[in-house]
């Protein structure tokens, strides 16, 4: 049985690790969790007497295949929270993360198992990161940055890199959402924004808005 902040930990050097694809720093992890460097330490070297990790001083850790299959069950129960909790509560999809932050904690995977079933075993949340399977595997998802496509392309929004509160209030706001067609009208290269078409409607998306959407070419 692990702790609240060791299952925090595991699932923090889980998503630097598929961001960097490298070993992490102790100082990224201090940074993502927004703690001190010598708090991530003491913790790093918990979790690698656990064999969850391994940790060297100065160099960085990974974890290990024990602790990266207790990661991806937290991030597992999560994600499927954060499906109930939109699909079947009718939260917004801005709403869901922090309450998901303190439900992936229930350890019961019975619970877990019977809830999948419940949502008919969803392979996304709803802001289209993929569910790992109860094996703690992820299938890839085929996904380009909106800002990396070319013009005249037609794209499907499968999900957000960030999923900042600010930035769903802004795509609820404008009508893009998991689903919404896009077309790439044009590129301005004053500022990098990009112009696009989807439900009819035509506008300018800025650079910080356009690297921060996942979508599928047609």
């Amino acid at each position: 049985m692990l702790t609240r902040a060791e299952e925090n930990y595991l699932k923090s050097i889980f998503h630097l690790e598929t961001e960097l694809e490298d070993v992490v720093s102790t100082n990224a992890i201090a940074e993502f969790m927004e703690t001190k460097p010598s708090s991530v330490t003491d913790m790093m070297r918990r979790l690698a007497e656990k064999e969850l990790v391994t940790y060297q001083r100065y160099k960085g850790v990974y974890l290990t295949d024990l602790g990266e299959k207790v990661a991806a069950r937290v991030i597992r129960r999560h994600r499927l929270w954060e499906v109930f909790l939109v699909e079947k509560l009718n939260f917004q999809w801005d709403e869901v993360h922090e309450i998901a932050e303190q439900l992936e904690h229930v350890q019961s995977e019975e619970l877990i198992c019977r809830l999948d079933t419940f949502l008919n075993n969803p392979e996304i949340d709803p802001h289209g990161d993929p569910i790992p399977n109860a094996e703690g595997k992820i299938k890839p998802l085929e996904k380009k940055l909106l800002s990396e496509v070319d013009i005249n392309k037609t794209a499907i929004c499968i999900g957000v890199k960030e999923s900042a509160t600010e930035f769903l209030q802004f795509l609820d706001r404008i009508g893009i959402q998991i689903g919404t067609k896009i077309k790439i009208l044009s590129k301005e290269t004053f500022d990098n924004s990009v112009f696009i078409e989807f439900n009819t409607k035509r506008m300018s998306l800025s650079q910080k808005a356009s690297e921060n959407l996942f979508i599928k070419i047609l």
